[in-house]
């Protein structure tokens, strides 16, 4: 059986690790390089870094932040935030980057995801989306979750996947940090159509949220989240004894 996985997320803007509740109201929360190390004490199985605003203020991801998070760090590292070019792919994997997240620069260019799969291959390439329900349908937005593209999100990924994306991070902005559990409906529809590893992100407030993701939901691999990592409410060691003890396969 494989292994599922715990994922904390560093939301990183002006240098600092931020968090929200539906994408909005970002509050100041630590510093990513202590935030890393913490991690990867703490038996995070990988870290995502995510540089929030470099898509919306046009501008590349900070790399100096990016190589010292890196250098703390002995799980694998997904990175995104501003990438756009196979240069910024090539940046970020120099910086001590493992996986490179694309979403914005996916939607401005979806022709990345295939040169990059072919260049990186396809285990190196993430692909993100920020989805959320409108008039029943569950559609893309790009930005930040500050605009929508009026593209069907599930027709997105599962070409994306067909363009060579070899993992999906399924971005719910409907549940994000509101900690009521993940978007278990958008989960199941992403995977009746995407046969890649997909993790769930936005909407853990407990264990008991993991362990129906992983006990109900198997065609996803990981649950990501952030302040309640962050905040300690869940402490990562504690959430995989859990999980273990109630028969989900953890590497502890």
């Amino acid at each position: 059986m494989i292994t599922k996985r715990i994922i904390p997320c560093l939301d990183v803007k002006n240098g600092r690790v931020v968090k929200g509740v539906n994408f909005e109201g970002l509050q100041d929360m630590a510093d990513p390089v202590e935030m890393a190390r913490y991690y990867n004490e703490s038996g995070a199985d990988e870290l995502v870094f995510y540089d929030i605003t470099a898509s919306v203020e046009g501008r590349t991801l900070f790399t100096d932040i990016l190589r010292r998070v890196a250098s703390q760090i002995f799980i694998p590292l997904t990175v995104g935030g501003g990438i756009r070019t196979l240069e910024d792919f090539d940046r970020v994997l120099k910086c001590g980057a493992d996986k490179v997240s694309v979403n914005s620069g996916a939607i401005a260019n979806p022709g990345i995801i295939p040169a990059a799969a072919q260049k990186y291959g396809n285990q190196c390439v993430v692909l993100s989306a920020d989805i959320k329900r409108v008039d029943g349908r569950f559609m893309l937005f790009a930005k930040g979750g500050r605009e929508n593209t009026g593209i069907d999100a599930l027709d997105w990924l599962e070409q994306g996947v067909k363009n060579g994306a070899g993992e999906l991070v399924v971005n719910s902005i409907d549940t994000d940090g509101v900690k009521n559990g993940f978007d278990l409906e958008l989960l199941d529809a992403v995977a009746a159509r995407c046969a890649v590893p997909i993790i769930a992100s936005g909407g853990a407030g407990r264990k008991e949220d993991f362990l129906e993701l992983f006990r109900n939901h198997p065609a996803v691999d990981a649950g990501l989240a952030a302040s309640i990592f962050h905040t300690k409410q869940v402490e990562i060691r504690d959430l995989k004894g859990y999980l273990r003890e109630n028969g989900v396969e953890m590497r502890l």
